[in-house]
């Protein structure tokens, strides 16, 4: 049976990755310890390693991702509004039938 999907609190997965990162404990060990899925706990060390500067060249850290999602939400509603007041515009160019 396919387990439901978990959700953890930032605080939690800092807590795991310090383990790691800082505890000098293997992801398997911390995994196995805390019933969680390895490939998850590699993902949170990987982006605890960018957001602490040890990540790959380009990687974005937590709050430039979180920036970016806020400014893609943004974008959408600024189109969306252009789109209707291009609308609204053309319509009334038109004028009343």
């Amino acid at each position: 049976m396919k387990r439901q999907r978990r959700q953890f609190t930032r605080e939690f997965k800092a807590e795991i990755v310090r383990l790691i990162l800082d505890g000098g404990r293997s992801v398997p060990e911390v995994s196995r310890d805390h019933d969680l899925g390895e490939t998850s706990v590699y993902h949170w060390v990987k982006q605890a390693r960018v957001d602490r500067g040890q990540g790959a060249s380009g990687a974005l850290t937590t709050d430039e991702r979180a920036e970016m999602v806020r400014l893609r939400r943004e974008n959408r509603e600024l189109k969306r509004e252009r789109d209707f007041f291009e609308q609204a515009t053309a319509y009334f160019a038109k004028g009343k039938p």
